[in-house]
């Protein structure tokens, strides 16, 4: 019989994360970033939240079929990836929008939103909370708490050696991944990237990804 509460938080947080992809249709901004290269999937907040969906779905599978060494295997390696992408994502988004906006979101255009409500930045496109809070907190927060009380740290070798290569692997594939996007699209998904030449980028990739790598040996150190 699965644990009646990883079962809740793993059918509670692949319900709200899947209500956050699906309400991005709900965005004004939404037939103008899908007409784009790459689309939704240009924005590295999609990616996480893709992974942070996959590992709670396959949390589900452990649940319900606990004795499947393999379903437990996948789920380890993809919380490897999720949880401290998720934990970057958020850090950094919230901590521009609260003090550095124009530099998270875009600019509105005519005729594709009503006025903003905000009176001190209208012209800045933001997300109504309940979807961000779907997108930007809800992944994270419920890997967080997954990975505390429902599974064991990784390993030493795990965590010096798995993990910095998972890293480099999802910061290689998401800097070509955003350049390529970007040579189509003219402007990449988020500002503070369109306005920093190529070798500051970079230096944003690299920061980014050792950020993310710092982080789940954090976590992992911290986990009792």
């Amino acid at each position: 019989m699965p644990r009646p509460e990883a079962f809740f938080l793993h059918g509670v947080a692949v319900g709200v994360m899947t209500y956050g992809f699906i309400s991005l249709r709900m965005l004004p901004m939404d037939g103008w970033i899908r007409a784009q290269k790459g689309g939704h999937f240009q924005f590295l907040t999609i990616q996480g939240l893709a992974t942070a969906w996959l590992t709670m779905v396959l949390s589900l599978g452990c649940d319900l079929l606990p004795s499947l060494a393999t379903l437990r295997t996948a789920k380890r390696a993809s919380l490897m990836i999720a949880l401290p992408l998720t934990f970057v994502i958020s850090a950094v988004y919230w901590s521009l929008l609260l003090f550095f906006p124009s530099l998270i979101l875009q600019r509105q255009f005519p005729g594709l939103s009503e006025p903003s409500s905000s009176s001190t930045l209208p012209s800045l496109a933001r997300i109504p909370f309940n979807i961000d809070f779907s997108l930007h907190l809800a992944p994270v927060i419920t890997l967080l708490v997954d990975f505390i009380f429902f599974e064991k740290k990784y390993t030493k070798k795990q965590a010096q050696i798995g993990s910095p290569l998972v890293v480099l692997a999802c910061g290689a594939w998401y800097s070509w991944w955003v350049e390529h996007c970007a040579s189509y699209n003219h402007t990449f998904p988020y500002p503070f990237l369109t306005e920093n030449p190529f070798n500051i980028r970079v230096g944003i990739y690299a920061f980014v990804s050792l950020l993310a790598w710092s982080c789940f040996r954090l976590m992992n150190a911290l986990h009792p």
